[in-house]
């Protein structure tokens, strides 16, 4: 589908020089001389380069529609994770490192949406937030509870998160898997 380059907004995917980029960050300017451009910060979905490109206003690019798919976590074996179709129950094993850091938070059986290009995985979407239980916090320092200060927690995962001071060791919170960060105590 072609849409003007005024229309681009972030996390549009859009077909660019024979690959396939989400836009990351946009700028519209309009300099005092010449036409008006979009500067586009892009990320390429397959091998992960990034890209600033201005389209002209008049420009159209190609805007891609992703296939999104249910899939259910199984488990992981050491780079490699592994995946099933919650329709047709085929597994798929993917690396890694096409989630990044939230990879850290997969919990067997979880279940995520995976993007597909042309049957390609592209990127796999795990819910916002996890329950997630901590392992070890640093104790309280005396005095420190009149301001609003967060202190370091390590969860079962591994990942440290910030924490308010009445939160200890053995708590289940809620964590904002992309931003790792603390979001409320579990019910």
């Amino acid at each position: 589908m072609k849409i003007n380059a005024v229309e681009i907004r972030p996390g549009n995917i859009l077909e660019y020089e024979g690959g396939i980029w989400r836009a990351v960050k946009i700028q519209h300017t309009q300099p005092g001389k010449g036409g008006a451009y979009m500067q586009v910060e892009m990320k390429n979905l397959i091998d992960g380069r990034k890209n600033n490109t201005r389209f002209r206003s008049a420009e159209s690019v190609e805007k891609v529609r992703l296939e999104t798919v249910d899939f259910q976590f199984l488990f992981r074996e050491g780079d490699m994770l592994t995946f099933m179709d919650k329709v047709n129950y085929e597994q798929i094993s993917l690396d890694a490192d096409i989630l990044g850091d939230a990879a850290a938070f997969l919990q067997d059986g979880m279940d995520v949406v995976m993007e597909l290009w042309e049957e390609r995985p592209i990127s796999v979407q795990l819910p916002d937030t996890i329950e997630a239980l901590i392992v070890e916090a640093d104790a309280v320092v005396k005095g420190q509870t009149a301001s609003s200060s967060y202190k370091p927690a390590v969860l079962e995962n591994g990942v440290r998160v910030m924490v308010p001071p009445h939160i200890g060791a053995g708590t289940r919170i809620v964590v904002d898997v992309y931003e790792q960060t603390y979001v409320r105590r579990a019910d």
